[in-house]
């Protein structure tokens, strides 16, 4: 094994998905997946860029603003997504989808059930069981690319 000298803006190692190519086929197939489900691409970007912000990692926040602006959203949303709550900007679904973002993002921090049953049923009133596979895929995608990323430091606005 060997160490090398990194900068701030050099990860610890090539991205482990990268490393094991079959690993990175799976993933783009339920990306793929979830973009096939019937939520609009712009929720689902918002859902990437909540869950990354919440983990801090700065990669897929990057990639996430990036995402969305190509979705058409625009900067004052984006600029809102971390204060959903207290912002005007966002419809019902969108709410309903950032909580169950963070809900299933926080896991750790509940006792007792992980996604409240107030915050599923918001969900689940508002989106087709389709709509709702996606949410939840790109959910645990964007945790996977969070912990992925978050462990060998990649920087934001690196390419694979």
């Amino acid at each position: 094994m060997t160490t090398t000298t990194r900068t701030a803006r050099t990860a610890r190692m090539r991205n482990p998905a990268m490393v094991l190519p079959d690993a990175m086929q799976g993933i783009r197939t339920v990306y793929q997946a979830a973009y096939q489900g019937g939520a609009d691409p712009k929720l689902l970007e918002l859902v990437h860029l909540r869950a990354s912000q919440i983990n801090g990692c700065g990669a897929c926040v990057f990639a996430g603003v990036q995402g969305a602006r190509k979705h058409g959203e625009t900067d004052e949303r984006l600029h809102a997504v971390a204060a959903w709550r207290e912002a005007p900007f966002f419809t019902d679904e969108e709410r309903a989808a950032l909580a169950l973002t963070e809900a299933a993002t926080r896991i750790a921090d509940r006792s007792g059930r992980a996604v409240p049953d107030d915050v599923w049923d918001a969900a689940a009133d508002l989106f087709t069981e389709e709509q709702l596979s996606a949410i939840i895929l790109m959910i645990g995608l964007t945790n996977l690319f969070n912990r992925l990323n978050t462990t060998v430091e990649e920087p934001a606005g690196a390419t694979w």
